[in-house]
């Protein structure tokens, strides 16, 4: 477990060799690159404004990852169920080069596909518009005149609706009301519904002004004008809509036909998302006519041949040398095999701070058995670290983070195995259930111990467990004391907590109390002897030590009293550590429910067998998605609170390289091309 020491690195070079710089930079991926605030005065050096490129290539990559979407959902891409842990397509620098030169004609397949989405966008536009006015056209599909018929030359026409159903005496008595003089009317109710009625109303030339004011005041509103019959209408925008339909699937059809250009969208998307990536970064470099200069970190293990390959490539100065203590120098850890897959739960947390010891190894040891306590079952355990062995060996191009995750799980099912094996769980009491439901024998699992009749024996080694678990965190801060030459915080915060601690448990080991709860047999009177001068001299070491930094000794004290009351921390957290049975038992119990429902149905032979299988399986994938679930909670839980508080800070940046962060393809690094 280690955090990589550091370089702070000063490359100087030529500003014809910017390009080919930066981009060597960014594919390695070793460099993080600084900048620093901008000195007005500086006449010889300054900075460019890149940020209008660095947008065009934000909007470029943006149009390509939605040329993409547009692609997905018109031609669906085939893919297995492993294709969905892969990672990034590999592609040499040669084949990245090579392509880079079509960037242009990659374009135009991607601004055709968006062209197309428009118009397809377009044309599902209309489907429902025109639907709409077919909707409002076939009330009036028996009408053998145009909405917009007037009358003839002696005759005067009104066209429209009534928002009520009306009769015709209805009407006639409504326009006699209103129109009192009008006698020669003619009325035809084209179509009648529950809120709504359509005319056809006719009279004399001279009396339109009187009819027509009169159907004002009824309310009576006219239909969108319209020089076709109604039924030829209708069947106008019949026509239009199957149109609008067959340019629906046509312009589906040719998107659908840049299916085999998804490769180069993809390339050409992360493209332009590391070039604005780069203008970034140029944007923030000192330069001037003929120089330019990059400045930042980079890993004491890859500086040396960073410096080699660069001077060896470049007509370049590169400087580099120990940061200085004042500096945010950025974290980066480096742990073997077995502690890696826990980095990504140290970052979740935080990165170590300045000084501070890299957990990982020691939270990967307790990790894995505090999950698999918490999960406690042989059967989910194997299926666990199988499906994770399997993807990982099946599936080459996986991301290193997905990786990590994986053989995280892994090795969580090995430690799920170790407990379900110590609590005789294999899919809960499953062996126990088939056998006397199906063969009618007693079966009874081996086992260590019997969690569900056995609570208060659990209970202790959970305790115990705990107790392991906080003491390796006060030995880690004692060592990182020790390490830094900070001798009395060693002794303060760690041995004395250890002394007090450790003396109250063996004190209590002696007590009817604590041995009569927890059915232990009692240590000997001297063993509490020994507990009680322990626990004493801790105390007094830490009422006396805890307030040091204050100059007055009544301060010191008071302060080194509220520093002991501290003790009743330890007890909450080691009776966090109950949540190890609590979750194991939740496990148990709920798989055992499964069994039992399963064998209530089991009577019949053949259909008793498939439901007691169907109920089987549906019952124990619940159950290890839900208590996985819990134990990955509860065991991040268990480090970050009760481990961590004992030595941990954190507080460091994670160390976070120019890199080429794509989405699609994964360069390889210059040397593996050369």
């Amino acid at each position: 477990m280690s955090v990589l020491p550091m370089k702070h690195i000063v490359v100087c070079a030529k500003r014809h060799d910017r390009k080919a710089i930066l981009e060597y930079l960014q594919r390695l991926g070793t460099v993080e690159i600084i900048s620093h605030d901008v000195d007005e005065t500086d006449e010889v050096f300054s900075r460019i404004d890149v940020s209008q490129s660095a947008q065009l290539f934000t909007k470029n990559a943006a149009q390509a990852d939605k040329a993409l979407e547009i692609l997905a959902a018109a031609a669906p891409e085939k893919g297995s169920i492993l294709s969905a842990f892969a990672g990034r397509t590999p592609i040499s620098l040669s084949d990245y080069e090579t392509n880079a030169k079509k960037r242009d004609v990659m374009m135009k397949y991607v601004s055709e596909i968006l062209r197309l989405d428009k118009e397809l966008t377009e044309a599902k536009a209309d489907v429902p518009r025109i639907t709409t006015q077919i909707e409002a056209m076939t009330p009036w599909s028996s009408l053998d005149y145009p909405l917009s018929f007037t009358g003839t030359k002696k005759t005067a026409a009104f066209i429209g609706s009534f928002p009520e159903s009306i009769s015709e005496s209805g009407i006639a008595g409504a326009l006699a009301k209103y129109a009192p003089d009008v006698t020669a009317l003619d009325i035809n109710i084209i179509n009648s519904e529950d809120t709504f009625t359509s005319v056809l109303i006719s009279c004399l030339k001279s009396d339109k002004n009187a009819v027509d004011d009169a159907l004002r005041r009824m309310n009576f509103q006219r239909p969108p004008v319209s020089d076709m019959v109604p039924r030829e209408q209708v069947e106008a925008y019949e026509k239009e809509r199957a149109a609008a339909i067959e340019r629906i699937d046509k312009t589906r059809d040719q998107i659908a036909a840049y299916a085999d250009k998804r490769d180069d969208i993809r390339f050409i998307s992360d493209y332009f998302r590391m070039r604005a990536s780069k203008y970034e970064v140029l944007g923030t470099l000192e330069q001037s006519k003929r120089i330019f200069i990059v400045e930042g970190y980079v890993a004491e293990r890859d500086a040396a041949s960073l410096e080699s390959d660069l001077t060896g490539r470049y007509d370049v100065a590169v400087e580099l040398f120990d940061p200085d203590p004042s500096e945010d120098v950025p974290v980066q850890l480096k742990n073997g095999p077995f502690a890696s897959p826990m980095e990504g739960v140290i970052e979740s947390y935080s990165m170590p701070g300045a000084g501070e010891l890299d957990p990982t190894t020691p939270v990967a040891c307790f990790y894995y058995i505090l999950f698999g306590m918490m999960l406690s079952d042989f059967a989910y355990g194997a299926l666990m670290s199988i499906a994770t062995f399997v993807l990982i060996k099946k599936v080459k191009n996986m991301e290193r983070s997905m990786r990590k995750t994986l053989t995280m799980f892994f090795y969580c099912g090995l430690g799920t195995m170790l407990s379900g094996l110590l609590f005789g769980s294999y899919f809960g009491d499953a062996p126990t259930v088939i056998a006397k439901t199906f063969f009618g024998q007693d079966f009874v699992i081996p086992k260590l111990i019997d969690p569900l009749n056995e609570p208060m024996k659990m209970l202790v080694v959970c305790f115990a467990i705990g107790i392991i678990h906080l003491f390796a965190g006060l030995f880690i801060n004692l060592y990182t004391a020790l390490k830094q030459k900070r001798y009395v915080d060693a002794v303060s915060d760690s041995v004395l907590w250890m002394l007090l601690v450790a003396g109250l448990i063996l004190f209590g080991l002696t007590t009817d109390m604590v041995t009569g709860m927890f059915s232990l047999e009692k240590l000997s009177p001297a063993a509490g002897t020994v507990g009680k001068v322990m626990a004493v001299i801790g105390a007094i070491g830490i009422i006396l030590m805890d307030g040091r930094e204050s100059k007055s000794w009544v301060k010191r004290t008071l302060k080194g009293l509220y520093g002991l009351y501290g003790v009743t921390s330890y007890l909450s957290d080691l009776l966090s550590y109950s949540r190890l049975l609590a979750l194991g038992l939740a496990t148990s119990v709920i798989s055992s429910v499964f069994n039992q429902m399963g064998s209530m149905v089991a009577g019949t032979p053949v259909i008793g067998v498939i439901f007691f299988i169907l109920i089987f399986i549906v019952g124990h994938v619940l159950n290890l998605a839900i208590n996985a679930l819990g134990a990955y909670v509860h065991a991040n839980r268990l480090q970050y609170v009760e481990f961590f508080s004992k030595f941990y800070s954190g507080g460091g940046r994670k160390f976070n390289p120019f890199a080429t962060n794509t989405k699609y393809i994964s360069i390889q690094n210059p040397q593996d091309s050369e």
